[in-house]
């Protein structure tokens, strides 16, 4: 069994309770000694804990799961859902950025074009993922396989999971802004459904690169932001250290992204979050899928560009300084 990670610090007392069960099953089975009233009474307190802990989450603390470094990310529901996967790499120009996965696949009997950022497990892979913050070159090969799809009348599954777009010189002298603004003009008219899900974190421009979709959803401890806390705190208080308060006031959290009708759903995740049990998450994550696809697929193209049009038009409200 892989080692698990350092707990955050609102989960120390549900692993205490856990490492308590464990301990009582081992000496359960070395002693033959009948502890199961005992572990039955420590799991029901266990599971409320959970519960209580769980259903009071803070956005910064929501912010802590999302990164959590045992967390899903692309390829490992790419793992779970979708069969007979088929890469496909490059941008045609320039290079393969590996920090976006594109390529054919199956997911419920339900062929799809893939797209999505990939972080990697590893440190060695998370260096050559850029920690999943890709160039301009990924964005271009997303658009380049999206526009594929639409070819080929494939419906196109994102998954967004990118602190943002690198920053570099590099990626500034090759095009960054430019290729996120046309990624977002072109995914606003490709004329096949398009859902998206923000697995984990969805920084700035570099997750809108992505999710411009039909339907936009979220996973119940991801988030969804302009910039990440830290940085908005760098800007507004000169102090990164004030992050916890930067996720109040940015309004990232799931809840508040769909009462401002940003996103379109908040997908459940399992109790104490998605690391904790990733098949069950991707079961979830499928029926989501397969359900979004269903009702999408039957609506004429240009009616589903219409509503697409719509919907991004009705996200965020004038006031009237004088009514105010």
């Amino acid at each position: 069994m892989p080692q698990q990670s350092e707990p955050l610090d609102f989960e120390r007392p549900i692993r205490e309770l856990e490492d308590r069960i464990a301990e009582l099953q081992r000496y359960s089975s070395r002693a033959e000694i009948d502890l199961s009233q005992e572990i039955a009474n420590l799991r029901t307190r266990c599971e409320t804990l959970k519960r209580e802990i769980f259903a009071g989450l803070t956005p910064w603390q929501r912010v802590m799961i999302a990164r959590h470094p045992e967390r899903p990310e692309t390829m490992d529901y790419i793992g779970h859902l979708v069969e007979d996967f088929v890469e496909l790499h490059g941008d045609r120009g320039f290079a393969d950025d590996r920090a976006i996965v594109t390529g054919f696949g199956t997911i419920g009997g339900e062929r799809v074009m893939i797209v999505g950022h990939r972080r990697g497990k590893t440190t060695k892979e998370r260096v050559q993922c850029n920690f999943g913050s890709p160039h301009p070159e990924g964005y271009r090969k997303a658009l380049l396989k999206m526009k594929l799809a639409e070819k080929l009348r494939l419906p196109v599954v994102s998954f967004v999971n990118t602190l943002g777009a690198y920053p570099g010189i590099g990626a500034e002298e090759r095009g960054q802004s430019h290729a996120i603004a046309v990624n977002l003009l072109e995914m606003s008219r490709l004329r096949v459904p398009v859902i998206s899900f923000v697995i984990g974190e969805g920084g700035s421009g570099g997750a809108l690169a992505l999710c411009v979709a039909d339907r936009l959803s979220i996973l119940e401890n991801a988030y969804f932001s302009v910039i990440t806390p830290e940085g908005c705190a760098a800007i507004l208080w000169r102090d990164g250290t004030k992050a916890p308060q930067a996720a109040e006031v940015l309004r990232l959290a799931p809840k508040d992204l769909l009462e401002l009708g940003i996103v379109d759903e908040v997908i459940p995740e399992p109790l104490g979050g998605a690391h904790r049990d990733p098949p069950e998450m991707a079961r979830i994550l499928q029926a989501a899928i397969l359900r979004q696809l269903v009702e999408l697929k039957p609506v004429p193209v240009d009616r589903l560009l219409a509503q697409r049009y719509e919907k991004y038009r009705r996200i965020g409200r004038l006031i009237d300084p004088e009514a105010a």
